[in-house]
C-alpha cells in the first residue's frame, strides 16, 4: 500500500467516499493498531489493504471504521496528523523488532527486567507459564498480565505492546 494509491482511491470516490449521505468529514481517530503485515481492507475507500489501522469514530455512525492513513486524514480533515500517527507506528514497529535483543537485567529474584519509556517491565515464570508486570517508574500505574505466555519472549512482547498502547493513547507514566 502506498499513500499515492490510497489518495487515488479517495479522489476517485471509491467505496464509502461515493455514498451520498454517508459522512465524509467530522471523524476523529480513537485508536491506531499495527496489524504487523498488510491486513484488512480500508473500510472507507474499500480498496486498499492496510497495515496501520486508524480506528475512526463519527457521532452519526454506530461503529468504528478501520481505515488507512490517507482516508483517516481526509475523514478528520488533518492528513498531517494521520501521517504522524503512521510514522509513530512505523517507528514503534522497528523498536519492537529490537525489543528482545535489548540488554535485559536480572532482578534479585532471578526475573528478567528492563527500564524503557519511563516504565519498568518484569517477566517471571510461575506455575508453568510466563507472566509480566509493567510499572510506571515515577507514577502509580502498574499492571500484571491477565494471561500467561508460553515463552518469556512472548511475555516481553506483550509488555512492549501494552506500553505502546499507553504511549499512543497519551497515557504517560505519571
Amino acid at each position: 500500500m502506498t499513500y499515492t494509491a490510497e489518495a487515488a482511491a479517495v479522489t476517485s470516490h471509491r467505496g464509502k467516499w461515493s455514498q451520498k449521505g454517508f459522512p465524509h468529514s467530522g471523524w476523529r481517530c480513537v485508536d491506531i493498531e499495527d496489524y504487523s503485515d498488510l491486513g484488512p481492507t480500508c473500510e472507507m475507500c474499500e480498496s486498499q489493504k492496510i497495515r496501520y489501522i486508524h480506528y475512526m469514530q463519527h457521532r452519526n455512525v454506530a461503529r468504528l471504521l478501520a481505515c488507512g492513513c490517507v482516508c483517516a486524514g481526509n475523514m478528520e480533515g488533518d492528513l498531517a496528523a494521520a501521517r504522524e500517527r503512521d510514522a509513530l507506528m512505523i517507528a514503534r514497529a522497528a523498536k519492537r523488532k529490537r525489543w528482545l535483543g535489548r540488554k535485559w537485567k536480572e532482578s534479585k529474584k532471578g526475573n528478567d527486567y528492563i527500564k524503557a519509556d519511563d516504565y519498568i517491565v518484569t517477566v517471571f515464570y510461575r506455575d508453568g507459564h510466563w507472566n509480566g508486570h509493567v510499572r510506571a517508574e515515577g507514577g502509580d500505574f502498574q499492571k500484571f498480565s491477565r494471561r500467561s505466555y508460553g515463552t518469556s519472549d512472548d511475555a516481553k512482547l506483550a509488555a512492549f505492546d501494552l506500553i505502546t498502547g499507553l504511549l499512543s493513547s497519551g497515557n504517560k507514566a505519571d
